[in-house]
């Protein structure tokens, strides 16, 4: 058993921080009746384990882990052989709103690709919080987030291949997303005609597939869109960019940027043109 912990309370002032980073060998099964009083991360290395929130239970072989919210009660046991795991507990005033940002906190397992950066991500973290002296907690607080990002990227709920299955379901429609951005009438009713279902199937399939909704996406798009105008055409207005990306007015695309990216658009120009 490998285990990194931060014990001198500093790191907890910061707003990710993060409790312990381990890898295991699971022997016992862990009960644990009023949960952990942290978010709790789980992952299969090798072997296979079974996780219980409540009535369901959850298979977790290799390439799948499970993000648990503080105080959920849960067990967890070694199903086979062997079930070697890593794990990572964390905390912070900004955790709550990061995973929800990211479509993490629904307590279900995910999964990645045996190629993907997440299958040894927690060991290379060990790795590098061992050999620093991470006094005030700021190194792991910046590897939890990345990890976290990563997982977003990587894991999906569903098995890599139905991922797969569904991204290619979504292709006509995201084709069709990159030559209509920049008409203002679009919206769910025509996304749904493109794919030929309802509106709330298409919610669910755009979710389960990229974690927002499609027209969330939609509003991605027009925002990269108007990046790349604002560099590119620096002599445009940026009432005629926002025009051109879609939107029907500046001051809702003014707005809509700024809320976006922490900016207006003017000043991204000056930064960044």
């Amino acid at each position: 058993m490998r285990r990194f912990v931060l014990t001198n309370g500093q790191e907890h002032a910061l707003p990710l921080f993060v409790e312990t980073v381990g890898a295991a060998k699971e022997a016992d099964k862990m009960v644990r009746s009023e949960g952990y009083p942290y978010y709790h991360w789980l992952q299969t290395i090798r072997g296979e384990g079974v996780f219980r929130i409540g009535d369901r239970a959850y298979a977790l072989p290799a390439n799948s882990g499970i993000l648990v919210q503080p105080g959920v009660p849960h067990t967890y046991e070694t199903r086979g052989d062997h079930w070697d795991t890593a794990y990572l507990t964390f905390g912070g005033p900004n955790a709550p709103e990061l995973l929800q940002s990211l479509n993490l906190l629904e307590p279900v397992p995910m999964h990645w690709e045996n190629d993907s950066p997440m299958s040894h991500l927690l060991e290379g973290m060990l790795d590098r919080l061992e050999e620093d002296a991470d006094l005030f907690g700021l190194t792991a607080s910046a590897e939890a987030y990345r990890f976290l990002i990563t997982l977003r990227h990587y894991g999906s709920p569903d098995s890599p291949s139905a991922r797969v299955r569904s991204s290619e379901k979504l292709r006509p429609l995201l084709e069709w997303m990159e030559r209509s951005y920049a008409n203002a009438d679009v919206g769910l009713a025509e996304m749904s005609d493109v794919l030929n279902m309802p509106v709330s199937s298409l919610n669910v399939l755009f979710r389960g597939t990229f974690g927002v909704s499609p027209y969330v996406y939609l509003i991605q798009l027009r925002l990269r869109k108007a990046k790349e105008l604002l560099i590119n055409q620096p002599a445009t207005p940026v009432k005629q960019i926002a025009e051109y990306v879609g939107f029907r007015d500046a001051s809702h695309f003014v707005a809509t940027f700024r809320r976006k990216t922490g900016i207006p658009p003017e000043q991204f120009r000056r930064l960044y043109g």
